[in-house]
C-alpha cells in the first residue's frame, strides 16, 4: 500500500513576470526563445541544468545535421544559424557521413550563451519545473524549484520545450505515451581521447561500412534501398570479437553504432554505441538504473575498442554526456497529429511553420533525404488541446510513431521551436489567443527570420 504525506500550504514568491516563457533550452526551446525575442517581446528561458543546448550540450549529441546531402531541402532559419555561429567560434567540424555539421558539445555552451545574451533573453538556469499555475483551463505561469527554493514565474504565453511534454502533462493535456517496451532506445553518449587518427582512418577506408551493415541480427532496418550502399561510420566488429572473447557480456549484442568525428588531437567524438531499451524517460527510477547501466556498457565498449579497433589501443574515456539521451516518451494529442503518410508523402499544410526533409530514423526505419523530398510542419501539430496560452515544441509534438521518427530529430525540433516562438510573440502583440493567431503574419515573420516554410 502506498503511503502519503500532506505538504503544508505555503506562499510562493512571484520572482519574475514575462511575455513569453520557454521551459527547456534544447534545440527547440533555445530556438523558440530566440525567435520570440526577435519578434519583439520580452522572453524568459528556464533550464534545469547549468547550460543551454539540451541534447547538444547536456547529452552530447553532436551530429546536428548528419542527414544532409547534396539535394537535401531544409528550413534554414535558426538551425543554420546554430551551425554558422558554431563554425565562427570554432565549435564545429565537418560531419563524417554527410555534408552536415558536427557541433562541439562543450564549446556550443558558449555559442548558446552568446545567442541568449545578444537577444536580451532573461536566463534562468538551475530551475526545475515543478507545476503549472492554472486558472480556468488557462496556464498563467509555472512554479520552479532550485537552490533558491520554490519560485513562481508568471507569463502571458508559455512554451513547453521539456522534450517529455512535462508541462502539458501536468496541465491535463491529452497525451500519447509510447509503450515502454516499444520506445526508441535511449543512449549514454561519450567521447574518447588518445586515438591514433592515421591508423583508425586506414581501417575505415580499408573496410568501409554502409547503412546496410546496421541490419545485423539484433537490428532490422527498413531503408528505401538507396541508403544501403552509402558510407556509414559504423562500428560493430570490435564488439563481436569482444563478445566471443568473453570481454563483453553475451546479452549486450546491442553495443554497436556510429562515431562522429576523429580529430588530429586524437579525440574520437560522439560515440553513439550504447542503446538502452525499455528506458522510460518520464520515470526517475528508470532513468537512475539506465544512467548507471549505460556508463557500464560504455566502459565495456571502450575496452573492446582498445583491444580490437585499429588506432584505439591507447584510447581512454574523455567524458560522458551530462545526462542520458532520451528519444521517445510522451507526445501531445495535438489539434493535428502528423502521420506516417504525411512524412513519407511530402505533406503540405496551409499553416506550415517550416519544412523538414524526408528523414526518418527510428522504429526500425532509416530513410535519408538524398532526393530533395520534404514535408511541411503544421502549426496545429504544436497546439495542445484543452489548455490555453500553451504551445508544445520539440520531440513531443503531435504525431504517430513514424512521424515521431522524423520530427524528433534536432533540426526539426528547431523548426517547431522557431515557429512556436514567433506564434507566441505575435499572439501577444495582436491580443489573439494562440489558436486564433494570424498564420499569414506568422509566415511573414518566418520569412523575415530566413525560414523556408513551403
Amino acid at each position: 500500500m502506498k503511503k502519503f504525506i500532506t505538504e503544508p500550504e505555503r506562499n510562493i514568491e512571484i520572482v519574475h513576470e514575462t511575455d513569453v516563457l520557454v521551459v527547456g533550452s534544447g534545440p527547440s526551446g533555445l530556438s523558440a526563445a530566440l525567435a520570440a525575442a526577435r519578434t519583439g517581446v520580452k522572453v524568459t528561458l528556464v533550464e534545469r541544468f547549468g547550460c543551454f543546448g539540451g541534447n547538444i550540450t547536456v547529452v552530447g549529441v553532436e551530429g546536428f545535421t548528419w542527414y544532409r546531402h547534396e539535394k537535401t531541402n531544409e528550413a534554414g532559419g535558426i538551425a543554420h544559424e546554430f551551425e554558422k555561429r558554431a563554425k565562427a567560434m570554432e565549435a564545429a567540424v565537418p560531419e563524417s557521413q554527410s555534408m552536415g555539421t558536427e557541433l562541439d558539445s562543450e564549446r556550443f555552451k558558449l555559442v548558446a550563451d552568446n545567442l541568449v545574451q545578444e537577444s536580451d533573453i532573461h536566463p534562468m538556469l538551475h530551475r526545475l519545473f515543478v507545476s503549472p499555475i492554472i486558472e480556468e483551463n488557462t496556464i498563467k505561469g509555472i512554479i520552479v524549484e532550485s537552490k533558491s527554493g520554490r519560485e513562481a514565474i508568471i507569463s502571458k504565453r508559455i512554451i513547453d520545450a521539456t522534450g517529455d511534454a512535462d508541462i502539458a502533462s501536468r496541465c491535463g493535456v491529452p497525451l500519447r505515451k509510447t509503450l515502454v517496451e516499444e520506445m526508441i532506445a535511449a543512449s549514454v553518449m561519450f567521447h574518447l581521447s588518445g586515438v591514433d587518427k592515421k591508423a583508425f582512418m586506414k581501417e575505415v577506408k580499408d573496410n568501409p561500412q554502409t547503412y546496410s551493415d546496421w541490419a545485423d541480427g539484433e537490428w532490422e532496418i527498413e531503408t528505401s534501398g538507396k541508403e544501403d550502399k552509402m558510407f556509414s561510420p559504423f562500428l560493430k566488429e570490435p564488439f563481436k570479437k569482444a563478445i566471443n572473447a568473453g570481454i563483453i557480456e553475451s546479452d549486450l549484442n546491442t553495443i554497436s553504432g556510429t562515431w562522429g568525428a576523429i580529430h588530429d588531437t586524437g579525440e574520437l567524438t560522439y560515440m553513439n554505441l550504447v542503446h538502452l531499451t525499455k528506458c522510460d524517460g518520464t520515470n526517475a527510477d528508470s532513468l537512475t538504473h539506465f544512467e548507471i547501466e549505460g556508463r557500464k556498457q560504455a566502459m565495456q565498449a571502450i575496452d573492446a575498442l582498445r583491444r580490437y579497433a585499429p588506432g584505439c589501443s591507447n584510447a581512454r574515456l574523455r567524458n560522458f554526456g551530462m545526462s542520458i539521451g532520451i528519444r521517445d516518451t510522451r507526445k501531445i494529442d495535438a489539434i493535428y497529429n502528423l502521420t506516417e503518410e504525411n512524412v513519407r508523402g511530402q505533406a503540405k499544410f496551409e499553416d506550415s511553420i517550416g519544412i523538414f526533409p524526408e528523414f526518418i530514423d527510428g522504429y526500425g526505419v532509416l530513410i535519408l533525404p538524398t532526393t530533395g523530398r520534404y514535408m511541411q510542419i503544421p502549426y496545429r501539430s504544436i497546439l495542445p488541446k484543452k489548455i490555453s496560452n500553451l504551445l508544445v515544441v520539440g520531440r513531443a509534438i503531435g504525431g504517430d510513431k513514424i512521424a515521431h521518427a522524423s520530427t524528433r530529430n534536432m533540426a526539426c525540433c528547431v523548426v517547431t521551436g522557431q515557429g512556436g516562438g514567433i506564434a507566441a510573440a505575435l499572439s501577444i502583440k495582436s491580443g489573439k489567443p494562440l489558436n486564433e493567431v494570424n498564420m499569414s503574419n506568422v509566415q511573414k515573420e518566418l520569412q523575415t527570420q530566413n525560414v523556408r516554410f513551403s
